[in-house]
């Protein structure tokens, strides 16, 4: 990589920084003027409307779901398009998450998969800390993941948090359980 591409990235990654510098802010803004519940629902719907939008994109991009009947070779292409989604919501360098297939469900019994979502690093939750509104702010994560299955065409029957950094957690896991078999869902047409 030349000096002038390590460059580009830095700014990039500036302005990512700083763009966030400003959510939290505006968080801090809407916390202070209307409350902390009112913040929190904001945030989270303005999430969850950019995490459709991310599924579907990633969702055309990467063709129907499978729909193979082998659940756990179903569930690894789901889980390799939610780390896509994460990747393209949020940058590598400011967050540090992984994703896995936990329970394959085999034997296509129609029952449910979980792919787990551990993040060991949010830069939400730093910048949020930073400008002093980390008490009472209520992670929009299960709202990210919600907007990203409906973008990508899938159901969810259970999404929550096990663990997360904002209570002090060493991370968030997340768990996700989608209905199986998948089925295939035509891509939308336009990107919306």
């Amino acid at each position: 990589m030349s000096a002038e591409e390590v460059n580009q990235r830095a700014r990039t990654v500036e302005a990512y920084r700083l763009w966030w510098q400003h959510d939290a802010h505006w968080y801090q803004g809407v916390a202070s003027r209307f409350g902390q519940q009112a913040a929190n629902e904001l945030n989270a719907e303005a999430l969850r409307k950019v995490a459709v939008h991310v599924g579907q994109r990633v969702g055309r991009r990467s063709g129907p779901l499978p729909g193979s009947g082998d659940n756990g070779k179903d569930l690894e292409e789901l889980r390799r398009r939610y780390d896509e989604c994460g990747d393209r919501m949020f940058p590598r360098e400011l967050r540090n998450a992984s994703t896995e297939v936990e329970d394959k469900c085999e034997g296509g019994d129609g029952g449910a998969g979980l792919i787990v979502l551990t993040l060991r690093r949010n830069f939400a939750v730093t910048m949020v800390r930073m400008a002093g509104s980390l008490e009472g702010y209520r992670c929009p994560c299960t709202d990210i993941h919600a907007g990203w299955s409906e973008g990508l065409g899938v159901t969810l029957t259970e999404n929550r948090a096990e663990s997360c950094l904002r209570d002090g957690d060493k991370a968030c896991r997340l768990l996700m359980r989608v209905a199986t078999p998948l089925a295939p869902v035509p891509s939308p047409a336009t990107e919306g």
